[in-house]
C-alpha cells in the first residue's frame, strides 16, 4: 500500500510541476518581444535654417559651352536640386514652413480640380476656357540650374512630377511676375523657334490656340487658384551642365500671373505626352530620378538623375497604373499600412482603389510636402499610431496636423514604426519622414492628413532620402533606402 501511496503522490507532483510549467510557458509566449510594438529612435531637430545656394562651376552662368558640342547620345545626366525655400532666406524658418503647408494646401486642391474639370474645346485663334493643369502656383517644392537657348542662359527652373508642359517667362512681358534671374529673350537665341499652328506638337496640346498673324501656335495652363502662364509655343535648346537637349517643346510666356516663386519658369516631369521625361524618352532610356534629402539632416543637397543609371540596383518596384481620364500623374497600388509592425485595421486596398472613371486612387508626387489619405485610411492609421505612441508627451494640434507631441527638452525618442505596404513593394519610412518639426520649441507632428477627396497622395515628406526611380518603358516607379548616399 505504501508504495502505491507513494506512486500516487508522486504522480500528484509531476502534474503540478507540468500545469505550472505549461502556465509559464503560456505567460512567456504572450509577452514576447515579437508581440510588442516594433519602434525606431527618433532624433530631436529644429526646423531648417534657410541655407545659402552653392552650384558646382561647370552650372554657373560664366560657364562657356562650345556650341560645336555634338548632342550625343548620352547614358545619364546628373542635377542638384534645392528646396524653394532657398529663394526666401528673409523669412524665419516658421514663416518657411507655414508657407510651405499654404502652397501644400493650394497644390492639393489643385489636383482635386484638375481630375474633376473636362477637357475644354480647341479653338482656331485663342482658348474658349481655361486648361487646368497638375500644379497649383508656385509649388513645384524643388527646382534647378538649367540653360536656355544659345548661347545658354541660366535660370532657376523648377522640377515637378505633377505637371507636364516645359515652359519659362520671356520677352516681352505683358505681365510677369518676379523672378531671381532676367527674363529670357527669345530674339537673342539662335536655337529658338516657334511651331507652327497645324504642327504635330501643336496638336499634342490640351488645347491650342493660333496667332493669325505669326502663323505660331500658343498654349496656356491655368492653375487651380487661378493663377496661369500663357504665350508662344516653341522649340528650344536646354543646357543641364554640359548636356545640351536640342528641340525641347516648350512654352515661351509672355504673360504669366500668380505668385510662382523667384523660378524662371518649370520642367514638367510628368507622364503627358509634352513631359520631358516623355519628350526626351529615346535620348534618356524614358528614365529619371530623384532623391530629396532632410533638409534639417544634412546640408548635402538632392539631385535629379536623368537616364539608365537613375534606377537603382536596390530599388524595391511596384507597377505604375493609368488613370484613363488624366495621363499626367504617377499612380501606384497602395495595398495597406502597417504600424509598429502590425497591419493597421480599416486601412485596405479597397480605400485606395482607382475606379475606370478616373476617381480615387493614389499618387507619387514631388511638389506635394505632407501625404495625404482619403479620409477613413488617414483616420484608422492616425488612431493606430496615437495608440503606439501613448508614451509621448501630447502637444496641441497645428494647422492641418492633430496628432502633435511636446518633446521638448528631448534630444531622442522611441516611435512606432510605420511601413507603406504597395504592389510588390514594402517601404519602411524612417522615423523621421513622419514625425517633423513643426517649430523650434520641440513640438512634433505625424506628418499625414486626411483628405475629403477620393485621391490619396504619397508626398515628398515621406520620400525623403528615397532614390525614387520612374522607369517609364517598363512603366514602374521603384524606392531605394539611403538613395541621397
Amino acid at each position: 500500500m505504501e508504495g502505491n501511496n507513494n506512486n500516487t503522490l508522486l504522480f500528484l507532483l509531476l502534474a503540478i510541476s507540468f500545469s505550472f510549467s505549461f502556465t509559464l510557458s503560456s505567460t512567456t509566449t504572450t509577452t514576447h518581444p515579437q508581440t510588442q510594438t516594433q519602434t525606431q529612435t527618433l532624433s530631436i531637430r529644429s526646423l531648417p535654417n534657410p541655407s545659402t545656394l552653392t552650384w558646382p562651376e561647370s552650372e554657373q552662368e560664366s560657364l562657356s559651352i562650345p556650341e560645336s558640342v555634338d548632342p550625343i547620345e548620352q547614358e545619364s545626366l546628373s542635377l542638384q536640386l534645392h528646396h524653394i525655400d532657398t529663394l526666401s532666406s528673409d523669412k524665419t524658418p516658421q514663416q518657411l514652413f507655414h508657407l510651405r503647408l499654404q502652397r501644400d494646401a493650394a497644390r492639393v486642391e489643385s489636383f482635386a480640380t484638375a481630375l474633376n474639370k473636362t477637357r475644354p474645346h480647341r479653338s482656331a485663334t485663342g482658348f474658349s476656357s481655361s486648361i487646368v493643369s497638375g500644379l497649383s502656383q508656385g509649388s513645384g517644392e524643388y527646382f534647378t540650374r538649367i540653360g536656355v537657348g544659345t548661347p545658354a542662359r541660366y535660370v532657376f527652373m523648377v522640377l515637378d512630377t505633377g505637371s507636364d508642359v516645359v515652359w519659362l517667362q520671356c520677352a516681352p512681358c505683358r505681365k510677369c511676375y518676379s523672378q531671381a534671374d532676367p527674363v529670357f529673350d527669345p530674339t537673342k537665341s539662335r536655337s529658338y523657334a516657334g511651331i507652327p499652328c497645324g504642327a504635330p506638337l501643336c496638336r499634342r496640346l490640351d488645347t491650342a490656340g493660333c496667332n493669325t498673324k505669326t502663323k505660331v501656335c500658343q498654349y496656356q495652363v491655368s492653375y487651380g487658384d487661378g493663377s496661369f502662364t500663357f504665350g508662344d509655343f516653341s522649340t528650344e535648346t536646354l543646357t543641364f551642365r554640359k548636356t545640351r537637349v536640342a528641340r525641347v517643346a516648350l512654352g515661351c510666356g509672355h504673360d504669366n500671373e500668380g505668385l510662382f516663386v523667384g523660378a524662371a519658369g518649370l520642367l514638367g516631369l510628368g507622364r503627358g505626352r509634352l513631359s520631358f521625361p516623355v519628350q526626351t524618352g529615346r535620348r534618356f532610356n524614358q528614365k529619371f530620378s530623384y532623391c530629396l534629402v532632410d533638409r534639417s539632416a544634412t546640408s548635402k543637397p538632392s539631385s535629379v538623375v536623368f537616364g539608365d543609371s537613375a534606377v537603382s540596383r536596390t530599388a524595391r518596384f511596384t507597377p505604375l497604373l493609368k488613370n484613363p481620364k488624366l495621363d499626367t500623374f504617377y499612380y501606384v497600388g497602395l495595398l495597406g499600412i502597417s504600424v509598429g509592425g502590425a497591419p493597421v485595421r480599416g486601412v485596405s486596398a479597397s480605400l485606395f482603389k482607382l475606379d475606370t472613371a478616373g476617381n480615387g486612387g493614389v499618387i507619387i508626387d514631388s511638389g506635394t510636402s505632407v501625404t495625404r489619405l482619403t479620409r477613413p485610411a488617414y483616420i484608422a492609421l492616425r488612431d493606430a499610431f496615437r495608440l503606439g505612441a501613448t508614451h509621448l508627451k501630447k502637444a496641441p494640434e497645428f494647422s492641418l496636423f492633430d496628432t502633435c507631441f511636446d518633446l521638448s527638452g528631448l534630444t531622442e525618442v522611441k516611435v512606432p514604426t510605420l511601413v507603406l505596404h504597395f504592389q510588390g513593394a514594402d517601404v519602411s519610412l524612417p522615423a523621421q519622414n513622419y514625425l517633423i518639426p513643426v517649430d523650434n520649441s520641440g513640438s512634433f507632428c505625424f506628418a499625414f492628413a486626411g483628405t475629403m477627396s477620393g485621391l490619396s497622395i504619397i508626398g515628398n515628406i515621406q520620400q525623403q532620402g528615397f532614390r525614387v526611380s520612374y522607369d517609364l518603358a517598363t512603366s514602374r516607379v521603384g524606392f531605394a533606402p539611403k538613395g541621397c548616399e
